[in-house]
């Protein structure tokens, strides 16, 4: 039973690599309103607030099937006034969708100091993961 658990701890450890490479120099576009049902479905209503970009590694080695980005760069300038909510992933081509995620100051997908985005401000994030799931 312990050899089962190691390789589907292996298993999901390289899909969340996988994801995560995928994310290599791509970018988090930060929206208010709600998060649609899944990363294929358009974004409608929502605004777009913030758009801040992954280095050309954007995430770690994976543990669990966890893996935590690394230095994520800011946005110097935002797009819009709002309150974040959730965001979406792209790869480095801009259009490609990777996932999407919740957005909040603890127990989110992303983590920011304040979900308060200002136009033309600062926007960061302190903490982004992303969890492969194990089915």
């Amino acid at each position: 039973m312990a050899n089962n658990f190691i390789q589907a701890n292996a298993a999901v450890n390289a899909a969340a690599e996988a994801v995560g490479a995928l994310c290599n120099s791509g970018t988090i576009n930060i929206y208010d309103g709600t998060q649609p049902s899944t990363a294929d479905t358009a974004v409608s209503s929502q605004t777009l607030l913030a758009v801040c970009t992954f280095g050309s590694t954007a995430f770690g080695s994976a543990s669990a099937g966890v893996i935590m980005a690394n230095a994520i760069t800011k946005d110097s300038s935002a797009n819009a006034t709002g309150t974040a909510s959730w965001f979406r992933v792209l790869e480095s081509d801009g259009s490609t969708t990777v996932f999407d995620g919740s957005v909040g100051t603890s127990d989110a997908d992303c983590i920011v100091a304040t979900t308060s985005v200002v136009s033309a401000a600062e926007f960061s994030i302190t903490l982004m993961t992303y969890t492969q799931p194990k089915s």
